[in-house]
C-alpha cells in the first residue's frame, strides 16, 4: 500500500465513500454508476461549465427522482483541483478518484505527470502511474506495452522521406493543442503537399509535425476492446466494443462518388464526436481475450501493479486470412464511451447491462466489503 492510500484510508469513512471524477468525457457515466452501487458522487468542474452536471443532470429525490449527479465543485480551472485546499475538500468528503483523459489533458497542460502523481493526495481507482503511458514520449509508452505484450502495432516511420505505403501522419494541432490534426499520403512527395496545406490552413506548424507521429494505415473496421481488469475478482472482462464517430472523417465517407474530387483538398479531420455501439464476429472474442490478457500482463511487468479497471485497446481489423488485430492506440483509464453497455458481452456475464461506470462502482463495494481497498486504489 503506497503513502498516499494508507494516509487517505486512515481518515476515510469507508461506509461514506464518494466517486469523484472531472466534469467532462465520462463524468455522468462514473456518477450514474456510483448512484446504482449506492455510493455518493461528486463531479469537479470549471466555473461556466457546469450547467451539464449542476442543473441538466442534477439528482432530485422530489417524485419523480430523476438525475444522477448528486454534487459539483466548481473551480475556476481545472488544474486548481491540485490545490492544497481543494485536495482538503475532497479527502474530507472520502474522495475516490477516478480518472479520465480530460483530467490528464487539462491537467497537463499545468503541471507534469510527475508533479500530477505527487500533488494528487486523493486515492486513484487504478494505477496512476500508467496515465503517462498514453502519451507517446513518454519512455514506458503505450508503444512499449504493446511490444512487451506481443501485440501486433501498425508499422512506424522515423521521417516523411521512409514512407512506402499509405501512413497517416498524427501533428499536434497548432491552434488546439490537446488535439491531433491528421493527413494521409502514401509517398515522400504527398506527404509534403498535404503538410503545406495544413500549414497554410493554420492547423499544424513546423514544431508539430517535426514531433509528428508517422505510421502505416491499417485498412479495416476500428472497434475499441473495452476491459475491466479485477484484481478482487482475479478476471479479465470484456465490458462491450465500440467504435468511433469523428470530424470531419464521417462526413467524408458519406460524399457520393461525384463530389469526391471537389473534397481531394480539404484536411481530414478526427476529432472525436462521440461513439456508437459494435459487435464483434464470436469467432474474434478469443483473439480479443488474449489481447487484453497478454497488455494486463506486460503492464504489470512494466508498471506495477499494471492495469487495475477499465482500459481499452483501440484497434482496426484487417483482412485475413485470418483476419486480425492491429492496436493503434490505447486508452489506460476510463473509455470515453459510455455505449458499451448496448452490446451484449457485460450481460452475457453479469445477466443484466452493466455499463462501465456501475461496473467501478462494483469494483468498489467487493473491494470495501472484503477490506481490500489497498489493492485497487494507487
Amino acid at each position: 500500500m503506497n503513502d498516499i492510500v494508507r494516509a487517505a484510508l486512515a481518515r476515510y469513512d469507508q461506509n461514506a465513500l464518494t466517486l469523484c471524477s472531472v466534469g467532462s468525457h465520462s463524468a455522468l457515466e462514473v456518477a450514474a454508476g456510483a448512484q446504482r452501487q449506492g455510493l455518493a458522487n461528486l463531479i469537479v468542474t470549471a466555473r461556466g461549465r457546469e450547467q451539464t452536471y449542476a442543473r441538466h443532470f442534477a439528482r432530485s429525490l422530489t417524485p419523480p427522482a430523476r438525475g444522477c449527479v448528486d454534487d459539483t465543485l466548481a473551480l475556476e480551472r481545472f488544474a486548481d483541483i491540485l490545490d492544497p485546499a481543494v485536495q482538503e475538500q475532497l479527502l474530507a468528503r472520502n474522495v475516490i478518484f477516478v480518472p479520465n483523459r480530460s483530467f490528464e489533458v487539462y491537467l497537463h497542460q499545468a503541471y507534469s505527470y510527475a508533479e500530477i502523481e505527487a500533488k494528487m493526495l486523493v486515492p486513484f481507482l487504478g494505477n496512476r502511474a500508467l496515465l503517462r503511458a498514453e502519451e507517446r514520449d513518454e519512455a514506458d509508452n503505450q508503444y512499449r506495452l504493446l511490444d512487451l505484450a506481443g501485440i501486433r502495432r501498425p508499422r512506424h516511420f522515423a521521417r516523411p522521406s521512409d514512407i512506402d505505403t499509405l501512413v497517416m501522419v498524427k501533428a499536434l494541432h497548432a491552434q488546439v493543442s490537446y488535439e491531433r490534426a491528421f493527413f494521409l499520403c502514401a509517398t515522400p512527395q504527398e506527404y509534403e503537399q498535404a503538410a503545406e496545406r495544413l500549414l497554410r490552413a493554420g492547423m499544424v506548424n513546423e514544431a508539430g509535425l517535426a514531433e509528428a507521429v508517422i505510421e502505416e494505415y491499417a485498412l479495416g473496421p476500428t472497434v475499441n476492446l473495452n476491459f475491466f481488469a479485477s484484481p478482487i475478482l482475479g478476471e479479465l472482462e470484456l465490458l462491450g466494443t465500440d467504435t468511433r464517430r469523428q470530424t470531419n472523417l464521417d462526413g467524408l465517407k458519406g460524399l457520393p462518388p461525384a463530389q469526391l474530387a471537389a473534397a481531394a483538398s480539404i484536411p481530414v479531420r478526427m476529432e472525436e464526436a462521440g461513439h456508437i455501439a459494435t459487435t464483434l464476429t464470436e469467432s474474434m472474442l478469443e483473439s480479443a481475450f488474449a489481447l487484453g490478457e497478454r497488455f494486463v500482463a506486460a503492464a504489470r511487468e512494466a508498471l506495477a501493479p499494471g492495469v487495475i479497471g477499465p482500459f481499452a485497446l483501440q484497434c482496426v481489423i484487417v483482412a485475413g486470412p485470418p483476419k486480425a488485430f492491429v492496436c493503434y492506440d490505447v486508452s489506460l483509464r476510463i473509455p470515453g464511451s459510455p455505449g458499451t453497455r448496448y452490446t451484449p458481452y457485460s450481460a452475457y456475464r453479469w445477466g443484466r447491462d452493466i455499463a462501465v461506470g456501475e461496473r467501478i462502482a462494483m469494483e468498489i463495494v467487493f473491494a470495501r466489503d472484503a477490506d481490500r481497498l489497498h489493492e485497487i486504489l494507487t
